[in-house]
């Protein structure tokens, strides 16, 4: 756990959503800041998706596992270069099974958590996601969603709309969340960053990194 002078308390914000603050620690937080620029500079690299409108997600992004363009997966790059996806590393699978034991508080509930996409958000000066759910998946596992770096508002949905009620969480380097049972489809996203916030030493180099664990449901 990282040191905070206020802890902060989990909390659930809605049933089968749940946000743990400061649960990765700093080293594990360099960790995965060291492998995500591994990842990112893989093959044709990191890129800014482009939505079916033609417009260009402000935010940047590198798949494992399966590679996401709006609004499918496929084992090859095909908005880049046709290039094989980078592959999902078990050891990341292992990461994705205790934060859900942590999360739910039920270790035996993570046994079966078999994550084989991982989503992997850069956010720079200016970047935020709109609401969405994350539909494209076939299976109703949980998302596992790790933050590193910059502060953000994390805006938690309802699942019939991208209106109210949605409850605003404030994200800092190393907090969990994880949703799914009846919040595996809620809307969410995230409406800003917060610059004014202390950002440990990760090493990133500026801005946000969120991960997101996903079990696909494909074959």
């Amino acid at each position: 756990m990282t040191a905070a002078l206020v802890p902060r308390e989990r909390r659930v914000l809605a049933p089968g959503a749940v946000h743990v603050p400061d649960w990765l620690a700093l080293d594990r937080q360099r960790q995965l800041v060291r492998a995500c620029r591994e990842w990112a500079s893989e093959g044709p690299g990191i890129r800014a998706a482009v939505m079916p409108n033609g417009t260009r997600m402000s935010v940047r992004s590198v798949c494992l596992g399966w590679h996401w363009y709006p609004y499918r997966y496929s084992r090859t790059r095909d908005d880049q270069d046709g290039s094989p996806v980078a592959p999902f590393p078990e050891w990341l699978g292992d990461l994705g099974r205790e934060a859900v034991a942590a999360a739910y508080g039920a270790p035996e509930r993570a046994l079966d958590y078999r994550p084989d996409i991982a989503l992997i958000n850069h956010y720079g000066e200016g970047a935020k996601m709109g609401l969405h759910r994350d539909s494209d998946e076939h299976a109703p596992d949980p998302v596992v969603s790790f933050s590193i770096g910059a502060a953000c508002v994390f805006r938690f949905g309802n699942t019939e709309s991208r209106g109210r009620p949605w409850t605003d969480v404030e994200l800092l380097s190393g907090d969990l969340v994880v949703f799914g049972g009846e919040s595996r489809l809620a809307y969410h996203g995230v409406p800003k960053l917060l610059p004014d916030r202390v950002v440990p030493d990760t090493g990133l180099a500026g801005g946000r990194l969120n991960i997101t664990l996903r079990v696909s449901g494909l074959r």
